[in-house]
């Protein structure tokens, strides 16, 4: 005999009830909380880095001299960019496919990012170029397929009314 399993579209285990579908609130406190736990391992890839003999110095956009990354940077532009995305995703929120929306779209943009380390000018060196995509990718796993996730499971029919 086969059971009927609503919860069975859910991401998380044991569906949530739809009272707890997350709202605009909990996407942004899923965007700091993620953001900040990789703004945390790009901080700590990057003081490896430096350890390392790393000299991070890049060409900004808009000047043409090189500068060297601030250390605060790694650490606040994952959570920056964790608090945009999941504003960005709160607008999938209640809708089919959000997860698959928001983990495509997501991939993208962090694909995208990620090519501005490689096409920095050659006298930027190979090695921060690459300690540089290493913080994106680590941005990308701990940011995008989270907040894909909980959006996930506010897909219609991917929670359980309770209240019957």
């Amino acid at each position: 005999m086969r059971m009927s399993s609503p919860w069975l579209e859910s991401m998380t285990p044991v569906a949530p009830p739809t009272a707890a579908n997350p709202g605009l609130r909990f996407m942004i406190y899923a965007g700091i909380v993620t953001g900040a736990w990789a703004g945390l391992g790009c901080l700590a890839i990057y003081g490896i880095g430096r350890l390392l003999g790393v000299p991070f110095i890049v060409v900004a956009r808009s000047t043409d001299p090189q500068a060297q990354v601030p250390w605060i940077a790694p650490l606040l532009v994952p959570i920056i960019f964790g608090v945009l995305g999941a504003l960005a995703a709160s607008l999938l929120l209640g809708r089919r496919h959000a997860r698959h929306i928001t983990f495509w779209v997501g991939t993208l943009l962090a694909l995208g990012s990620a090519v501005g380390p490689f096409t920095q000018p050659s006298d930027v060196l190979w090695s921060t170029r690459i300690w540089l995509v290493v913080m994106h990718v680590v941005t990308w796993f701990l940011v995008v397929p989270q907040l894909a996730r909980i959006v996930g499971d506010s897909e219609p029919g991917a929670s359980v009314d309770r209240s019957a």
